[in-house]
């Protein structure tokens, strides 16, 4: 069996280097968790990808909330950390019936073209998660769905994401399916007994949440519950 996915959310880089010494196999590079995390600055890109080598999953999201807001700067700040060496991706948008913004999406991914991509909460957060899948699924370099199943998390989205995970092959569900939002340790030995290999989280590796840094220690505590 493959060694688990565990992603780590970073703000910094001593985050990142926290979470890599801790055993991380990814990190998210976020800014402002008071807005759910937003894209990070170029200088803070560049920052956390001297500090360490795991992949970098970098957020495309100027506004709190799903709506892209001004679409042709976030365009432009893709464009940055691209020149500046980015090359994986966190995105995703809805309108406001809460169905795919398939035009900013498709924005997004010709602008990250050859870069791999995860299609983040907003899903969980869709009036039609199905419909989501369906526009979505087959859009170049989308390898990821982070999920909780359910905007209230994991503990509400259990049902969800077990249908989905026998769909996974199917057109729509050959995207690994990472889970995070709401998710706590006592999720995990009946998520991975299911058959889940990817997990996400932030604020679990804090010891007081967003106001602290990622702890090495709860980093590693994660990782042997994950498994290695």
């Amino acid at each position: 069996m493959s060694r688990p996915i565990f992603e780590v959310i970073a703000l910094t880089a001593h985050d990142a280097q926290a979470a890599q010494s801790g055993g991380a196999d990814r990190l998210e590079l976020v800014t402002d968790m008071a807005a759910d995390g937003l894209t990070p600055t170029v200088a803070a890109f560049a920052a956390i990808r001297a500090a360490v080598d795991l992949p970098l999953r970098v957020m495309l999201r100027i506004r709190d909330g799903f709506t892209p807001g001004d679409l042709e700067e976030l365009l432009t700040r893709t464009a940055a950390l691209r020149a500046e060496g980015a090359e994986e991706f966190v995105f995703g948008f809805l309108d406001a019936e809460g169905a795919v913004d398939l035009p900013a999406v498709r924005a997004l991914a010709q602008a990250v073209q050859g870069c791999p991509w995860t299609f983040h909460r907003a899903i969980d957060h869709s009036a039609d998660r199905s419909a989501v899948r369906a526009a979505v699924g087959e859009l170049p370099g989308l390898d990821t769905f982070l999920t909780s199943g359910a905007a209230a998390g994991v503990a509400a989205g259990r049902e969800v994401l077990a249908g989905e995970l026998v769909k996974a092959g199917e057109p729509g569900y050959r995207q690994r399916l990472l889970i995070g939002g709401g998710l706590h340790a006592e999720h995990v030995p009946e998520l991975r007994a299911e058959g889940f290999d990817a997990f996400h989280v932030g604020g679990a590796v804090r010891v007081a949440g967003w106001d602290s840094p990622v702890d090495a220690a709860k980093v590693a505590q994660w990782r042997e519950l994950i498994g290695v």
